[in-house]
């Protein structure tokens, strides 16, 4: 049976962010950014941690960790004021959940999932995996939505439209810009769930998320949007505000923002 969301709702702080790597990420003023923007849910991506390889304060949250079998790669996180209902690791696919790309925290109205989406990687030696992985991860969250609404957030690996990245022409055949990614993205959308950004700024463009290391790109705003806050389309109208921190230093990634009424 369908939850009916409660009254009693409340605007809801939502950050995400790609840290590559948390031990540098620290070092560059993490726990600065984390303090300071008092998220209700922080979200990261990857953490490139084994587990006791860090040891953080951070008063007043919960947290859980996911890491990737493979040492120094991947993993996710979920930092969380109010302690959810459930928390579960992975999708339940065991060839998609050795690599710690997911976490899905389930609260009273809602689920809430931090995703790492597999790159394609240079010369798309990974794009038939990166396929098996995007119909897997649909079919899942579209089995947690049959419940209740669903949020998912973080790195997706994918600049939907070409005003989510610098130079579209250019990049059609990259990891990130392929048509096959762009698709799934589609059927993602499709499928009863809303990009909360562009729902919010349907045309504004220079806004990105991700920018190479190489080229100096960050100062000359040559990036990607790569990083996401969606949301199952019976929460569109709750969407109060979606942010790209692009300001923000210490990764590759710049944080973004989700605030939601729930």
């Amino acid at each position: 049976m369908k939850r009916v969301m409660t009254d009693m709702a409340s605007t809801k702080k939502m950050i995400s962010w790609n840290v590559n790597g948390l031990r540098a990420a620290v070092t560059k003023g993490f726990l600065d950014f984390f303090r300071d923007i008092d998220a209700d849910i922080f979200c990261i991506q990857e953490s490139k941690l084994s587990e006791g390889q860090i040891e953080l304060d951070l008063p007043g949250y919960y947290d859980y960790w996911n890491y990737a079998a493979k040492k120094g790669y991947s993993g996710v996180a979920i930092f969380t004021k109010d302690k959810p209902v459930n928390v579960t690791y992975g999708i339940g696919i065991e060839e998609h959940d050795n690599e710690g790309r997911v976490i899905t925290a389930e609260y009273e109205d809602f689920y809430l999932i931090t995703c790492y989406t597999p790159n394609s990687q240079r010369g798309l030696t990974r794009l038939d995996y990166r396929m098996t992985w995007e119909d897997a991860f649909l079919a899942y969250i579209l089995k947690l939505e049959e419940k209740k609404p669903v949020i998912f957030c973080g790195d997706l690996n994918v600049a939907h439209k070409e005003i989510d990245l610098k130079n579209p022409k250019t990049n059609r055949k990259n990891a990130g810009f392929t048509d096959d990614e762009r698709a799934k993205m589609d059927v993602i959308l499709s499928s009863g769930f809303a990009d909360s950004f562009r729902v919010l700024y349907p045309d504004k463009t220079d806004a990105y998320s991700w920018w190479s290391y190489m080229g100096g790109a960050r100062a000359k705003n040559v990036g990607w949007r790569i990083d996401y806050f969606i949301v199952s389309d019976k929460l569109k109208d709750r969407i109060k505000e979606a942010k790209i921190h692009s300001d923000i230093l210490g990764s590759d990634h710049c944080p973004v923002e989700l605030d939601i009424e729930i």
